[in-house]
């Protein structure tokens, strides 16, 4: 991933990024795509500088990407850090909260990453998502809508849509979710995979977990 300078636009979804967006390239002719359309928006940031912590996770998380920025000054692009998974982030950090310099290092970073989150708006995403998606397991709702809402990465959720709890915002932000967490989709990236190849082998695979968790809303329009 690189952390954009200038003014930028994802070529995939045509969303207008601004600058210090978050792009990954697609190759020759095919342009950028921001992160939530590079399929990596359900990973952690987790910044530069703490060696320890930073090994454990790269070691736990099935994907990963590292984030770059352009430096003006050295004339070379410089390691800001690695996008990780949430699981191996919380894996890696219990291993080093034996050191009490990286338990205090653990509690500054929660404490940013709750600042990140709106709990008015994080509520209001999960309701709506708990009405159209009511068969989804306890708690899952919560979830996604932390994840698809936190501020820094430009997410779905954080789209002038969501905001006004469109249907099918939140049916992104769900559709996302499944795929790396119901479907063998980040196997298969790191596998070396074409993106859009391994969505579409995983593609009947998220529809039958779609149709699973909005069957009792099904049911009850019946009714």
């Amino acid at each position: 991933m690189f952390i954009t300078r200038r003014e930028s636009r994802c070529d995939e979804c045509g969303s207008e990024l601004g600058r210090g967006a978050w792009i990954t390239l697609l190759g020759t002719d095919r342009g950028a795509a921001c992160l939530s359309c590079a399929d990596l928006d359900h990973l952690a940031f987790l910044p530069s500088g703490d060696t320890a912590l930073t090994r454990r996770a790269r070691t736990h998380s099935g994907l990963t990407a590292v984030v770059l920025r352009w430096s003006r000054t050295r004339k070379r692009y410089e390691r800001q850090g690695l996008l990780v998974e949430e699981g191996a982030l919380t894996r890696a950090e219990q291993e080093c909260a034996a050191d009490a310099e990286t338990r205090e290092a653990r509690r500054a970073r929660a404490a940013g990453r709750r600042a990140e989150l709106d709990d008015a708006y994080v509520g209001q995403f999960a309701a709506r998502m708990r009405e159209l998606y009511p068969g989804c397991p306890a708690g899952r709702e919560r979830e996604i809508a932390m994840h698809a809402c936190r501020k820094y990465s430009g997410r779905v959720g954080r789209s002038a849509a969501a905001k006004k709890l469109d249907d099918e915002a939140v049916h992104l932000a769900v559709i996302a979710h499944i795929r790396h967490r119901e479907t063998r989709y980040d196997e298969l990236m790191m596998r070396g995979s074409d993106r859009r190849v391994a969505r579409e082998m995983i593609r009947d695979d998220v529809d039958e977990v779609i149709r699973r968790w909005s069957r009792a809303r099904h049911v009850h329009d019946d009714a």
